[in-house]
C-alpha cells in the first residue's frame, strides 16, 4: 500500500537544496500558511520518505528540525502532528519574509542571490560553539 505525499511537498532532484530543507520548508510553509491545520497528523517518517523515494534519515531530519522550531510535535506512537506552540514563530517568520520578499522584488535581485543572502545571514545568527 503506497502513501500519498502530500499535495504541498514537492521534490525538486534538480535543485542545490537539499532534500531535507525542502521538505521542511514545505511543511513549515504549509503549516504558516493554514495549508495545514494545527492537529494535522503527517505521514510517518518511513511512509513520508518511501511516498518521496528518499532516506528515512532525510525525512526525519526535516521532522527533527521542524519539531525543535516548534511547528511540530511528535506523540509517542500516536504519530507526528502540526503543533500549536509555533504558530506565532511561524507567523512573525512569515511576515518578514514577505517584507524580504518585496524588497528583493524592489531592488531586481535574483532568486538565486536573495535565498543565498537569507543562507549567510541564517548561518551569521546561528549561535557559536
Amino acid at each position: 500500500m503506497a502513501t500519498e505525499v502530500p499535495d504541498f511537498i514537492d521534490i525538486d532532484p534538480d535543485s542545490r537544496v537539499p532534500p531535507y530543507e525542502q521538505i521542511r520548508a514545505a511543511i513549515a510553509n504549509a503549516a504558516a500558511e493554514g495549508e495545514i491545520p494545527v492537529g494535522h497528523k503527517l505521514p510517518t517518517v518511513r511512509a513520508l520518505a518511501g511516498g518521496l523515494s528518499v532516506a528515512v534519515n532525510t525525512v526525519a531530519r526535516a521532522y527533527r528540525e521542524l519539531e525543535q522550531a516548534g511547528v511540530l510535535e511528535t506523540r509517542g506512537r500516536s504519530g507526528t502532528f502540526v503543533a500549536a506552540g509555533g504558530d506565532a514563530q511561524r507567523e512573525e517568520a512569515v511576515a518578514a519574509a514577505r517584507v524580504y520578499a518585496e524588497a528583493v522584488s524592489r531592488l531586481g535581485l535574483e532568486r538565486e542571490e536573495a535565498l543565498d543572502i537569507v543562507a549567510a545571514a541564517l548561518r551569521q545568527a546561528e549561535p557559536s560553539d
